[in-house]
């Protein structure tokens, strides 16, 4: 658990940077670093396969045996059954894979290797070529190789160590693209920048560059702007899009936020959040239930039974409870030292943050990650 004054120390900092000048925290973005084109995506394929070469360390599924029958019949050898085959040397997996935008034939792509069944380590096993298929059932990229787990995973006289995740397992460079990928980079005459996040005044302004710079555009939506290909670049949309993708906007100022992270007590509180009037109440009451075991022995010759019974003891600590006043248009400076006069640990904290959300005082997005 974090300390809270490594929490409050954080919280200042991000304040004092706050109150610097304009122009000493002024800065550009590449529209290249917060845009992307339009229709330019990568693609998730996955296939179904074999891993071989375990140490006894693969499944026992049924299925997994009627595929080492199948994989077998296809590369010319028959057996009868397939329960002749020794369990726990192979495992059946999942493999998946992304294929980047323009990807050609031939390529190289990293992939990764996950059991489906009750195997226990990939951990030395092979992947046996396993075709790659995307969501319209086309074979797209075909994988095969080595599994690298980056950990082991031992047991034996029923203790156990592990020292990573080897149930999933990747190939660097494992999968071999079958086929060109093909993207296509606008329409007719124009092309769409979309930006990763929503955001009215970043779009504003990216349109407003590009329109002084190199070509007309225009906003869209909160998300989009429409560029117009000058005809010199109709035939060369590339170099059309390097210079794009290079030139720079100022950024915007986000949106007041506070993100708290539960799991770790993680509170990061950013410089516009601004705090309505509200009073903060924080106590704290221990309850401790202590339990003894005793006897009853009976007096002798009184004919009486030895009785066992418990003795419970229950003690209520309550500290006194502190009470704080936030004036209005309290800003963050305010919100730490008051927090900080009252001893708040992390856990409570994040469920004082909770309560001024809840009560409208808390002027910003509070998200719970």
């Amino acid at each position: 658990m974090i300390n809270a004054k490594k929490i409050i120390t954080v919280a200042l900092l991000i304040s004092f940077m706050g109150l610097l000048p304009a122009d000493a925290i002024e800065t550009k973005v590449r529209i290249m670093d917060i845009a992307h084109i339009s229709g330019v995506r990568e693609n998730q394929v996955v296939g179904y396969g074999i891993v071989a070469g375990l140490p006894g360390t693969g499944d026992n599924s049924r299925s997994t045996q009627i595929t080492n029958k199948m994989l077998l019949r296809n590369l010319g050898t028959v057996i009868e059954q397939e329960n002749y085959i020794q369990k726990g040397d192979s495992a059946a997996v999942i493999v998946t894979a992304t294929i980047p935008p323009f990807a050609k034939n031939g390529d190289k792509i990293d992939c990764t290797v996950s059991t489906i069944a009750d195997g226990k380590s990939l951990e030395g096993g092979v992947l046996i070529q396993t075709i790659l298929k995307a969501p319209n059932g086309e074979a797209v990229a075909v994988a095969q190789g080595p599994v690298s787990v980056g950990g082991i995973n031992k047991a034996a006289g029923g203790s156990s160590a592990r020292t990573a995740i080897t149930t999933t397992g990747r190939i660097p460079g494992g999968a071999i693209v079958e086929r060109d990928i093909y993207t296509e980079i606008g329409d007719e005459n124009s092309i769409t920048l979309c930006i990763d996040k929503s955001d009215y005044t970043m779009v504003s302004r990216i349109a407003r560059t590009i329109n002084n710079s190199v070509a007309p555009a225009s906003a869209i939506d909160g998300s989009s702007v429409k560029v117009m290909i000058p005809a010199k670049f109709l035939n060369d949309r590339v170099t059309f899009l390097s210079v794009l993708e290079n030139l720079e906007v100022s950024p915007t100022l986000e949106r007041a936020k506070v993100v708290v992270n539960e799991r770790t007590g993680t509170v990061v509180i950013g410089a516009d959040v601004k705090l309505l009037p509200a009073a903060v109440a924080h106590g704290n009451i221990t309850v401790t239930v202590s339990t003894s075991n005793d006897v009853s022995q009976p007096n002798p010759f009184s004919q009486g039974a030895t009785l066992g019974f418990e003795n419970s003891d229950i003690e209520i600590n309550k500290t006194p409870a502190s009470l704080i006043n936030m004036p209005a248009n309290s800003n963050l400076n305010d919100l730490v030292r008051a927090l900080n006069s009252i001893g708040v640990a992390p856990v409570d904290l994040i469920s004082i943050l909770q309560a001024l959300k809840k009560s409208g005082s808390l002027q910003a997005d509070l998200i719970i990650i």
